[in-house]
């Protein structure tokens, strides 16, 4: 995940155990780096158009690639609202260690990188750290989407039911091994 200073124009956000706890994460990166398990030969593209508005609400962690601000976490959610200013304010719960496990929650704001996709966005749990946030494919009624960044350390597959049919598991996995990811190493996160 790349980290860069973001703009000075962003107030401070409530600072949570699991934010505090990526951040750190974050800033230690060289000690515990999650392996890169994408081949970067190739290009990692991203979706044509986002509409921010119907991207918006709650998504269901179908799958990630394992990393260390969601160690232990399952029952992971990721719920997403826009802000006045433009930008997108996150909360992401993880349930710790079992589905009726102690819940914490990470949040902040996401801000779009690229306005004539909106697919690329940057992510600050801990600001002034941010991380790219790349719409790698989206299902045109917003039921799934794929998001990666360009490093191959960090994939996410996300949708708005707790589960998804074997079918479309499949199809999905063909199009993350289509941008290069190793699928293997992906963590199937337990749902409610």
């Amino acid at each position: 995940m790349r980290i860069s200073s973001a703009s000075m124009e962003h107030p401070p956000m409530k600072l949570t155990s699991a934010a505090l706890v990526a951040a750190l994460s974050l800033v230690l990166a060289g000690c515990d780096d999650p392996p890169v398990n994408r081949d970067p030969s190739r290009p990692l593209s991203t979706v044509s158009r986002v509409d921010v508005q119907r991207y918006t609400g709650m998504w269901y962690e179908i799958a990630r690639l394992p990393n260390q601000f969601e160690r232990d976490c399952v029952g992971v959610t990721a719920t997403y609202a826009a802000n006045d200013d433009g930008s997108i304010k996150v909360a992401n719960l993880c349930r710790k260690h079992s589905l009726d496990g102690a819940q914490e929650v990470a949040q902040g704001r996401a801000r779009i990188v690229d306005r004539t996709t909106n697919a690329k966005l940057a992510v600050s749990f801990f600001w002034p750290f941010e991380g790219d946030y790349w719409i790698l494919s989206l299902d045109p009624g917003y039921q799934w989407a794929i998001i990666g960044e360009p490093s191959g350390r960090y994939l996410w597959l996300l949708a708005r039911t707790p589960r998804i049919s074997p079918e479309l598991r499949a199809r999905l996995v063909e199009q993350m091994q289509a941008q290069g990811y190793n699928t293997r190493a992906l963590y199937w996160t337990p749902q409610p």
